[in-house]
């Protein structure tokens, strides 16, 4: 015994909402990981977050080096005698005021910094990228010309920086040494990533 067509067509019915409902439950099967993968990973979300750097043992006339956003960032503690080379050169700077909007509000001043003591500062050469190598000692101690006060030379094409990251006239490097945002938390203790403002 055949089926009447109204039975027929409550069997194509059932069979449509079954292969929709299978359709359905597939095509969210695929779509979760899918979306999933768009959002960044825990490793990407932790390279980006602000670093904490213990300065408290950092003697005075050293650096030390974090990673932050996978760029090298620079602490330098400076002594009196490098304070006092800031003040000097700026005849020689290319932007002694840090008016180029490159560094937070609180780093446009001569030693570009919260603590003068303290450069906080991206070690990568504003030109094509390269890390510039420290060149503290002043005179031709370190291969620099007799009036070298100290600072920081990029062995790619020469830049040279101050002791506040900031960049000589005539220079490749077309602005001064990037600052971070960061805030102290202590006397030694300093958050690189975010300030009062919030993170970068």
């Amino acid at each position: 015994m055949s089926d009447t067509p109204s039975e027929l067509a409550a069997q194509r019915r059932k069979l449509l909402i079954a292969t929709s409902a299978a359709g359905a439950v597939a095509a969210g099967a695929t779509a979760i990981p899918f979306v999933a993968s768009l959002t960044p990973s825990e490793r990407a979300r932790a390279a980006g977050a602000p670093v904490e750097a213990d300065v408290s043992k950092l003697a005075i006339g050293d650096m030390m080096t974090v990673e932050w956003r996978g760029k090298p960032v620079w602490i330098l503690r400076r002594t009196p005698e490098m304070l006092a080379t800031l003040e000097q050169n700026e005849a020689r700077l290319a932007d002694p005021v840090s008016g180029e909007p490159q560094q937070p509000e609180y780093a446009t001043n001569r030693h570009r910094s919260i603590k003068p003591e303290y450069l906080i500062v991206i070690g990568i050469c504003t030109h094509l990228g390269c890390s510039p190598s420290e060149k503290f000692a002043s005179g031709t101690t370190e291969g620099m010309t007799a009036d070298w006060p100290g600072g920081f030379l990029c062995p790619c094409h020469g830049s040279i920086f101050d002791l506040a990251g900031r960049v000589y006239l005539s220079q490749p490097a077309p602005t001064n040494l990037e600052i971070p945002p960061h805030k102290w938390l202590s006397d030694g203790l300093v958050l690189i990533g975010e300030d009062d403002h919030g993170a970068a």
